[in-house]
């Protein structure tokens, strides 16, 4: 995900980078505003098989499993990920889409959230990007 950071320097105009922060921030706010109104834990306990423990071990240490709707690591990433899609060409459009699922379904496979996450920090990403589309159109 923290990769994905970097990719607006090469894919965006210079001129596009402060609606992207825009929106990054707006959404940090959104998802803020909901973590104090409706916080919310993992549902479920977080096990892994045996021969994974050592990886998962670490990020688990620091990863508490609190704060969980909306998915930042899905806001972030697809905020990022489709505003470089707009100017990108098909064969890399079509490997930042690829990324975005991984990172996107990568964050309920190792446990550390459920599908309404991602789903509630789809519709946020959503959201803000017709909110830009209307104002910038």
């Amino acid at each position: 995900m923290y990769a994905l950071f970097v990719l607006p320097l090469f894919f965006l105009p210079a001129e596009r980078m402060p609606a992207l922060g825009k929106q990054l921030i707006a959404g940090c706010l959104i998802s803020a505003v909901l973590f104090l109104l409706l916080p919310a834990e993992l549902g479920f306990a977080r096990q892994v098989p045996k021969a994974y423990a050592a990886i998962y071990a670490g990020m688990f240490s620091l990863d508490r499993p609190y704060n969980l709707v909306p998915s930042l690591h899905v806001i972030w990433s697809a905020l990022i990920a489709l505003a470089c899609i707009d100017f990108a060409r098909i064969p890399l459009k079509i490997a930042l889409f690829a990324w975005l699922c991984v990172v996107v379904a990568s964050t309920v496979l190792v446990h550390q959230h459920h599908l309404i996450d991602v789903i509630a920090a789809l519709a946020i990403v959503i959201f803000l990007r017709r909110q830009y589309e209307v104002r910038h159109a």
